[in-house]
């Protein structure tokens, strides 16, 4: 059995993985709206342009899941963005049912001349780190964010094998 970090006995809420993610994250989005908000994007706006941009997600549902998104709240993102000319939707020539997303060539210009006060802003808020901790950091989230994925992979084959057979709850 792994080593087990926490306990019944002495589990704390604002000691836990999960609350001080996202609570870091929750910050991180009141640092980043401002600067955000005078270049007329919202975060959730910034979020699906820069997925885009990395090549993170192609289409709505793979942004729904991986932004943990409502499907109509998303699509009205994404419209707003395809009304500014930022996004553009097309039919993947693979499988007509399914439509892709991709920045235009102004929406790249944009989230390129945006990034500069992204950066600041992060920096801002990393100001007490040295490039030693930040670096650590990211590992470890890196590291965090892999043994995860790698779990729901892993549960993946089973929770479908348990929804064909009628055993899901």
């Amino acid at each position: 059995m792994p080593m087990q970090y926490y306990t019944s006995a002495t589990y704390s809420a604002r000691t836990s993985i999960g609350y001080l993610i996202k609570r870091a994250h929750a910050q991180l989005a009141d640092q980043l709206e401002p600067a955000l908000e005078s270049r007329g994007f919202t975060l959730t706006q910034w979020v699906v342009l820069m997925h885009l941009r990395e090549g993170m997600a192609l289409n709505a549902r793979v942004l729904c899941m991986q932004l943990r998104h409502d499907s109509g709240a998303l699509t009205r993102v994404i419209d707003q963005l395809e009304s500014r000319g930022l996004v553009s939707r097309e039919r993947s020539r693979r499988d007509r049912r399914e439509v892709q997303l991709q920045l235009t060539a102004t929406g790249r210009e944009t989230v390129e001349a945006v990034i500069p006060a992204v950066v600041e802003r992060l920096n801002t808020a990393l100001v007490g780190f040295t490039a030693q901790e930040l670096d650590e950091l990211t590992r470890l989230l890196m590291k965090l964010t892999a043994l995860l994925e790698g779990e729901a992979a892993e549960d993946a084959p089973a929770a479908a094998s348990a929804a064909a057979s009628g055993d899901a709850p």
